[in-house]
C-alpha cells in the first residue's frame, strides 16, 4: 500500500517543473491527482503522463489561481470528479525579475497575485472541505529567495509572505486536523531556471554549474528532491509537524 492510497491531491502550477515532480511522486504513492494550471491543455497533457496506480485517477484543470471564481470552480470540479480533496499543494508561481528602480507596478502585482493571493484563495476554498472532514494537508512553496535576492524584490517578498501565511495556517487550522507546512527550494533545475539562464545570455549547463558551486553539496537540485520532501510533509507521518518551513537547498542558506 502507498502512503496516498485513497487520497486526492490538488497541485497548482503542476503542468511542469517542481509541481509536476510533486504530482508524479504522489501519484506513484497512490494518490489521485488534480493538475491545476493556467493552461488547461497543458494540465490535461501532464495529467495523462502521471504514473497512476491501483485505480487512481488524474485530471487536468485550467484555472487562474489569482481569480476567486476560477478557484472555487476548480475545487468544485476536483471534488465532483475525483470524489474529494485531502492534499493541497500551492506551487503556482511566476517571476518578473528586475531591480527595484526598474520594477513596474504590474511586475509587483502579478507576482504577488499568483504567489500570495493564489495560495490564499486556493487554501480558503480547500479548507472548507478539510474542516468538514477533520483532515487535510496543505503545502506551500516558498524559496531561498525569501531571504533576499538582488533583482527579486517582488518574488522575495511574496515568498517570505508565504512563510508567514503558512505559520498562521498552522495556528488556525491545527485544531481541525489540518497540517500546513512550506518548502523553500534552493536552485532547482527546471524550465523556469533554464529561462533565467537564457535571459542572462548564459549556457544552461554553465548556469547550473555556477549554482552548484554555491552550496555545500556541490550540485543543483531537481524536482525529485522537492517531491521527496513534499511526499513526507503531506503524509500522515508528518502529522505532528505544522507551521514550518523546510529549506531544501543543498545547504545554500548556511553561507
Amino acid at each position: 500500500m502507498g502512503r496516498y492510497d485513497g487520497r486526492v491531491a490538488v497541485i497548482t502550477g503542476s503542468a511542469q517543473g517542481i509541481g509536476f515532480g510533486i504530482a508524479t511522486r504522489l501519484a506513484e504513492e497512490g494518490a489521485s491527482i488534480a493538475v491545476v494550471d493556467l493552461d488547461e491543455t497543458a494540465a490535461a497533457a501532464a495529467a495523462a503522463r502521471l504514473p497512476l496506480v491501483d485505480g487512481a485517477k488524474a485530471i487536468g484543470v485550467g484555472a487562474d489561481v489569482s481569480d476567486g471564481a476560477a478557484v472555487e470552480a476548480a475545487i468544485g470540479r476536483v471534488v465532483s470528479e475525483l470524489g474529494g480533496i485531502h492534499v493541497l499543494v500551492n506551487n503556482a508561481g511566476i517571476t518578473r525579475d528586475n531591480l527595484l528602480f526598474k520594477m513596474s507596478e504590474s511586475d509587483w502585482d502579478l507576482v504577488m497575485n499568483v504567489h500570495l493571493k493564489g495560495a490564499f484563495l486556493m487554501t480558503k476554498a480547500a479548507q472548507k472541505h478539510f474542516v468538514e472532514q477533520k483532515y487535510g494537508k496543505i503545502l506551500n512553496l516558498s524559496s531561498v529567495s525569501s531571504l533576499g535576492n538582488r533583482g527579486q524584490a517582488n518574488y522575495s517578498a511574496a515568498k517570505m509572505g508565504v512563510q508567514g501565511f503558512t505559520r498562521t495556517l498552522g495556528i488556525e487550522l491545527g485544531p481541525f486536523g489540518i497540517n500546513a507546512n512550506a518548502i523553500a527550494p534552493g536552485f532547482i533545475a527546471t524550465e523556469m531556471t533554464d529561462a533565467t539562464a537564457a535571459r542572462l545570455k548564459m549556457d544552461v549547463e554553465e548556469f547550473r554549474k555556477l549554482n552548484a558551486e554555491a552550496n555545500p553539496v556541490r550540485r543543483v537540485g531537481f524536482p525529485e528532491d522537492i517531491a521527496a520532501a513534499a511526499a513526507f510533509l503531506c503524509s500522515d507521518e508528518a502529522s505532528y509537524i505544522t507551521g514550518q518551513t523546510l529549506y531544501v537547498d543543498g545547504g545554500a542558506k548556511l553561507g
